[in-house]
């Protein structure tokens, strides 16, 4: 029989691991560093307050009723029609994009996937103003697009869409890029041994998998379409019925009627509320 004393169990042996160690991100004994809590505290309150005080500030006993005029409800229907319609084109368009940059390795793409995240960075009133460079009807294809089939897209609801889809592509493009290349490829190259064709193993192997990244990147890319104002406006104007969307109708109703501008607002930091408690767990919830 062995003589030596028994091992003393540790509770935490099995998570330290081979090394001893505790695992990291366990929070360090001892007292708060009042040097980082105290500028975190404040950063805080300078991001929340704001939105505090447009709770605070809002004309609750009359919401409903003010939800309920004409225009507002113009407005409401046409954001939520373009930014809707907007995500479909970007759907469209970025999703073969970022399969193109995760995919397939050519010269240039480095400065391609640049160009595509421009937007993110760009002044959205300075991406209007592109836009009226090349599809106005002075463009470098808007006066083609005139003159040969009588299409013009400046101050009318394409426009809107067209603005919107602009700036709101690169969040739908980074996110559907980042579940592509976190995907095992193995399905696809299983597949490919099979006899499978390359757009029915996109369709039927590579998509489902990327699914949950497309499902994030619409919905912020929908988020971003719907509180564009500085392309918008200065592409497609502030006609009502037309192309004034929410954030129109705010900037609007802030100089005649602040407390229409204040539901208006209301409505946009719903949405955007919404939004983020749907993404909390790909966006927001630390893994």
């Amino acid at each position: 029989m062995s003589s030596s004393a028994p091992e003393r169990l540790d509770p935490e042996g099995p998570r330290r691991g081979l090394t001893g160690r505790r695992p990291a991100g366990r929070a360090a004994s001892g007292r708060l560093p009042w040097m980082l809590v105290l500028p975190a505290v404040l950063g805080l309150v300078f991001l929340v307050l704001p939105l505090a005080g447009l709770l605070i500030r809002a004309p609750w006993p009359t919401l409903l009723a003010r939800l309920a005029e004409p225009h507002v409800l113009e407005a409401l229907r046409l954001s939520l029609v373009c930014a809707t319609v907007a995500t479909a084109v970007c759907l469209l368009l970025g999703v073969p994009l970022a399969w193109l940059l995760a995919r397939v390795d050519f010269p240039g793409r480095r400065l391609v996937r640049a160009l595509v995240t421009v937007p993110l960075v760009l002044p959205p009133v300075v991406g209007g103003v592109a836009l009226l460079l090349v599809l106005g009807r002075r463009g470098l294809v808007g006066q083609w697009l005139e003159a040969t089939f009588g299409i013009t897209l400046p101050f009318t609801t394409a426009g809107v869409i067209i603005a919107e889809a602009f700036v709101a592509m690169p969040f739908l493009v980074i996110s559907v890029e980042g579940a592509l290349r976190g995907a095992d490829q193995r399905f696809e190259e299983a597949a490919a041994t099979l006899g499978a064709s390359r757009w029915t193993i996109f369709r039927r192997v590579t998509l489902p998998l990327i699914m949950p990244g497309v499902v994030a990147g619409a919905v912020l890319c929908w988020a971003r379409a719907l509180g564009e104002f500085g392309a918008t406006i200065t592409f497609a104007g502030n006609f009502p019925g037309t192309t004034r969307t929410m954030p129109l109708a705010v900037y609007l109703a802030l100089e005649t009627e602040p407390e229409a501008a204040i539901v208006l607002s209301l409505v946009l930091l719903a949405v955007s509320v919404i939004v983020l408690a749907s993404l909390r767990d790909r966006w927001v919830s630390a893994p």
